[in-house]
């Protein structure tokens, strides 16, 4: 079986875990701030917060800047249930932003229609996350203008994204957000094997973040209600969680860093290489923003209407042939805990119509330039 993602794991990476193991430190010790401060540096943000997952850093990024009860979160449909899950965890309310038809992320033009509305109705979002879908950004110079206009905060779901570019910045430079997170799930760019980060400009946001990843414990005598007993103490002055990342994972992502700009390039051949060998199909191929440099998580393609098969039966042919093809995403309002919430079909057709066209193609850095010759000939096949 040819998966549609793998990760990437060296022997350099083996030694760093292992140093790590062999060290006096397997959590709380220097690794994850090296691995923070290494990460910042590379997107040109003031401050990063590692953590246990990306859906603890969107969690951490919606408690920092005060969503609550009564306030409403606006995502995009086609994500992981993650970047809109956060909001729940927090007593927000949810709602949903139509995708672009040709870059599949959040549309500013649909976020600009449902704000005018939502205005009048007294329902404004507080937090708006758009999310980069398969590793290209949104647009987002448009939506940070919106932001501007309606005073909302944006939280950027990079998940897919690190190693990416928006218009010559860095994703997780946090330039037109308040918060960019990263996945380092091991299908992501590089891995922690479950991770992921936090990133902002604002101290007092990364600081507030830290506190909370760590059960509203501080031990700096700034945050302390009270002078401390002795060295050994410390103070709860928030309700918190356990999302820490350990030095184990920040080794590994630390290591994988240093091949960052490396495997992006890969994808990007690689992607190439499927624009090229599949021109002429019945497929709408993933289009690339000029102005952007992709990470290109995935590789998504869309079967034409015209093709005569449907896509449920090109993917059960290809994973018949050992083509580990998969669906990115199952729009998040149809799912049945959003359905109970009152979500419908029909409520966002663009991002209706991508998951009935879309398919992830197998992409990522070990993939040969023979097994990718085999995707597409077993992709000729079940389109034929």
């Amino acid at each position: 079986m040819i998966p549609y993602g793998r990760h990437d794991v060296t022997e350099a990476d083996i030694e760093a875990v292992a140093s790590v193991m062999r060290s006096d430190f397997l959590t709380q010790g220097a690794m994850v701030g090296r691995f923070e401060e290494a990460v910042a540096l590379y997107c040109g943000a003031r401050r990063a917060v590692a953590v246990n997952s990306a859906t603890s850093a969107l969690h951490l990024a919606c408690l920092a800047l005060g969503l609550g009860s009564g306030d409403w979160l606006w995502t995009s449909p086609i994500s992981f249930v993650a970047s809109a899950n956060c909001g729940l965890y927090c007593g927000a309310r949810i709602d949903f932003v139509d995708i672009d038809p040709r870059r599949y992320t959040m549309c500013p033009r649909a976020l600009e229609r449902k704000l005018a509305a939502a205005e009048q109705e007294g329902r404004l979002p507080k937090i708006v996350v758009p999310v980069h879908l398969g590793g290209q950004s949104c647009d987002m110079a448009p939506i940070h203008d919106l932001a501007v206009r309606y005073g909302f905060r944006i939280v950027e779901d990079a998940s897919h994204a690190i190693g990416g570019r928006y218009r010559g910045d860095p994703i997780g430079a946090c330039r037109l957000s308040d918060v960019v997170v990263f996945s380092f799930h091991p299908v992501k760019i590089i891995t922690t094997g479950e991770g992921g980060m936090a990133l902002s400009n604002d101290p007092s946001l990364a600081q507030r973040m830290e506190l909370l990843r760590s059960h509203g414990i501080t031990r700096n005598v700034a945050l302390m209600t009270r002078a401390p007993d002795g060295p050994w103490f410390y103070e709860q002055v928030d309700l918190g969680f356990n999302y820490r990342m350990t030095d184990i994972q920040a080794a590994l992502g630390l290591s994988q860093l240093g091949r960052l700009d490396a495997y992006v390039a890969r994808r990007h051949a690689l992607a190439e290489r499927y624009d090229e060998m599949l021109a002429g199909q019945p497929l709408s191929l993933p289009w690339r923003d000029p102005e952007c440099l992709s990470a290109f998580h995935l590789y998504v393609a869309r079967i034409d209407a015209q093709a005569g098969r449907t896509r449920r039966a090109v993917i059960e042919r290809l994973r018949a042939a050992g083509i580990g093809v998969n669906v990115h995403y199952i729009p998040i309002h149809t799912q049945p805990y959003y359905q109970a919430m009152g979500f419908r079909r029909g409520a966002f057709p663009e991002a209706e119509r991508y998951y009935e066209e879309a398919v992830t193609l197998p992409l990522y850095p070990t993939l040969s330039e023979g097994e990718q010759d085999r995707v597409v000939a077993e992709v000729e096949k079940a389109l034929s």
